[in-house]
């Protein structure tokens, strides 16, 4: 059962143990929107993504809806095998419809709360489409990694373009001095979900072989 006024509770329904993951990545944070958006590429790039992390054995962690291509991500990665955490503030546990089949359902008392255990869970951070609260969860990676508190990787994933404007903006930054010399700020840009953990493992430790044969099926 899950307790709102704690901020850890374990969903016994599904017994399967965290995967072991690739080498160095055990877990994998999405950010993503409660909503699917209007091109089905959107939805369709989180199904692939949820297939592909639970046949690399890598867990999801993500922020515990069952609505959009939050749950769109979470079914799949179950649907396949694998393994997820869902971590979710208990006010929007109603608006955002929390989806109690994973595997570790984690209920907070904030949004800070929130991030940090996100963070804390993950070895690397994926941006599918989503609204503000993507876009804000995304750029505070950046910021953490711009200054050197973390070197996870970090993938914005451009399904059919969704984030050009933030990715022309990002250049117009640079451009401008604002993202100056000596305040790198380490990201990947995909175009496809197929290509999401291929960049997450061309930046990471080196992966076991039966890892990459996965990936690179993908």
């Amino acid at each position: 059962m899950t307790n709102k006024n704690s901020n850890k509770t374990t969903n016994k329904k599904n017994s399967v143990q965290p995967p072991k993951g690739l080498s160095g990545i055990n877990s994998v944070c999405v950010f993503c929107g409660s909503g699917t958006g209007l091109n089905p590429a959107f939805a369709e790039g989180a199904r692939i993504l949820g297939q592909g992390l639970a046949e690399a054995g890598v867990g999801l962690v993500y922020g515990g809806g069952s609505l959009g291509l939050m749950g769109a991500v979470a079914k799949s990665v179950l649907k396949h095998k694998g393994h997820v955490t869902g971590i979710i503030p208990s006010f929007l546990s109603e608006k955002e419809k929390m989806l109690r089949d994973v595997n570790e359902l984690i209920v907070t008392e904030d949004m800070h709360q929130r991030k940090r255990l996100m963070f804390d869970r993950s070895d690397a951070f994926v941006a599918l489409p989503g609204g503000i609260g993507t876009l804000e969860e995304l750029v505070e990676q950046l910021t953490w990694a711009q200054l050197g508190r973390h070197t996870k990787p970090i993938v914005i994933a451009n399904i059919a373009g969704y984030w050009d404007s933030l990715c022309d903006l990002l250049a117009h930054m640079r451009k401008e001095t604002f993202i100056r010399e000596g305040l790198h700020v380490p990201y990947t840009i995909v175009e496809t979900a197929e290509d999401i953990l291929p960049a997450i493992a061309a930046v990471a430790p080196a992966v076991p072989k039966e890892r990459a044969d996965v990936i690179g099926r993908m």
